[in-house]
């Protein structure tokens, strides 16, 4: 009898979670199973529970929160889509950094060669990587302000 409810408790720790795969055209940068995401999107913050309704949504720059029991993993990440089902949360975005591995300083020195760059405005393609770059830097300097 204790061996079936050990297994019934740890069948409802699984449902309390849901995969996280955070992809890039490097690889995967994260996968894991969470307690709850919050996700940059382009409608804002999204809470993101297991059982969650499916949906697709937009990502902007911005940060990935993951939370697993009493900690939280931070990801930055820059443009992409994100794929919720009930079990799980599938990101493909165009880069993703580990919180605790940026670097300051070079976040800084790309925010100022965006925006150095940004005042030439030789084309729309490239105003948008620009603003995309810039965005992304201040991500990155506003995870790492908290950290």
């Amino acid at each position: 009898m204790t061996k079936s409810t050990s297994r019934k408790s740890n069948n409802l720790d699984m449902a309390n979670k849901i995969k996280l795969t955070v992809v890039t055209p490097d690889g995967v940068s994260y996968t894991g199973e969470v307690d709850m995401v919050t996700l940059p999107s382009s409608q804002g913050q999204l809470g993101i529970y297991p059982n969650h309704v499916p949906l697709v949504t937009q990502i902007v720059p911005g940060e990935i929160i993951a939370q697993i029991e009493d900690k939280e993993a931070y990801l930055v990440v820059g443009e992409g889509f994100a794929r919720i089902t009930a079990d799980s949360i599938s990101v493909l975005t165009d880069i993703a950094v580990a919180g605790d591995t940026l670097d300051e300083a070079k976040a800084e020195e790309a925010r100022r060669r965006a925006e150095a760059r940004m005042a030439e405005r030789k084309s729309a393609e490239e105003v948008a990587a620009l603003s995309a770059a810039i965005a992304q830097s201040l991500a990155n300097l506003k995870l790492k302000g908290r950290r």
